[in-house]
């Protein structure tokens, strides 16, 4: 265990700061999810595949977010208080393996404006869909246990 000798008020300041990273990356990830699925039927248009690029481009900037500053920090062994770490032992294998679905998602999908495989894109923004909404729920029971809550 990392032993500190920060005040409370600044660790929980630091733990602040990292969340709202991560609920803010999360935010501009389903706001162009929101709008890349109001864009069906999909076809092969050049806005479509730009938005699907910038898309691929706020879900893996947010996936890594998570992993590179809340999930570390678990990792590290930062993290003092049992019950928060009880928690991020408990999420933090579902969300690795969601993380799996997203990047297989970005693999199929960044593929700049040369995108040849829209017709499945409905289907597999759907089931991405899903698999969002469980990791923002398992983020939440970890936000919501450093005692923060955010509205999305």
């Amino acid at each position: 265990m990392v032993e500190t000798t920060e005040m409370p008020e600044v660790k929980r300041r630091r733990s602040m700061t990292m969340i709202q990273r991560l609920v803010g990356s999360r935010t501009e990830m389903l706001s162009l999810y929101t709008l890349l699925a109001s864009r069906k039927p999909f076809n092969e248009a050049a806005d479509a595949q730009m938005l699907l690029q910038e898309f691929c481009q706020s879900l893996v900037d947010y996936t890594a977010n998570a992993h590179f500053q809340l999930y570390r920090y678990f990792a590290e062994k930062n993290e003092r208080r049992q019950e928060i770490r009880d928690v991020a032992a408990t999420v933090y294998p579902k969300v690795l393996d969601m993380t799996n679905t997203i990047l297989d998602f970005n693999d199929k999908y960044d593929c700049g404006d040369h995108c040849s495989h829209l017709s499945h894109l409905e289907k597999d923004l759907s089931k991405l869909g899903e698999i969002l909404a469980d990791r923002i729920e398992l983020e939440d029971e970890l936000i919501a246990a450093f005692g923060f809550s955010f509205e999305n």
